[in-house]
């Protein structure tokens, strides 16, 4: 199992915007350079929703459909694997309003079941997931800053969403 941390600070926002914001999926291949497709099942006002996602990996695409829970009393969005590339993949996405700005704290954990490539795979699907979330956060609120100091967002090394 793969444990993946993300933290941001989205600045002069108000948690219920950015709780409203992040799942709207179907925009994050046109935010994301990882995101080949985004298929939205069902979303907000939903209190349950439901997505598909292709993303580059590799030489590849990684694929997965998730069930999206929404809690905005806590502030969170809760994911979990239905089927797909992993054999487990789910997280949260956790809000919190920290005076003007909110801190968003995502975190995932993930195992693709093939404990003999996992030192290959594993570090590339833990960058690729992250970067995601990076791009998908400030592409939403250009003032974001991302508090993991290893996160590079390098347009021009990230691969084309042809």
């Amino acid at each position: 199992m793969r444990h993946v941390e993300l933290h941001a600070l989205v600045r002069l926002a108000s948690a219920e915007e950015v709780f409203r914001t992040v799942p709207q999926w179907e925009r994050y291949p046109e935010l994301a350079p990882h995101v080949r497709s985004t298929e939205v099942h069902a979303t907000l006002p939903e209190p349950v929703g439901s997505s598909s996602w292709e993303l580059h990996f590799r030489s590849g695409l990684l694929r997965w459909t998730e069930e999206d829970t929404f809690l905005p009393d806590r502030l969170e969005i809760r994911f979990e694997q239905t089927d797909g590339d992993f054999d487990s993949f789910e997280g949260v996405w956790a809000l919190r309003q920290e005076g003007p700005d909110v801190s968003v704290v995502f975190t995932a954990d993930f195992d693709f079941g093939i404990p003999s490539l996992a030192s290959i795979l594993d570090p590339i699907a833990e960058r690729v997931i992250r970067e995601t979330v990076a791009w998908a956060l400030t592409g939403f609120f250009p003032g974001t800053t991302i508090l993991d100091t290893d996160i590079t967002l390098d347009a021009a090394a990230a691969p084309s969403a042809g």
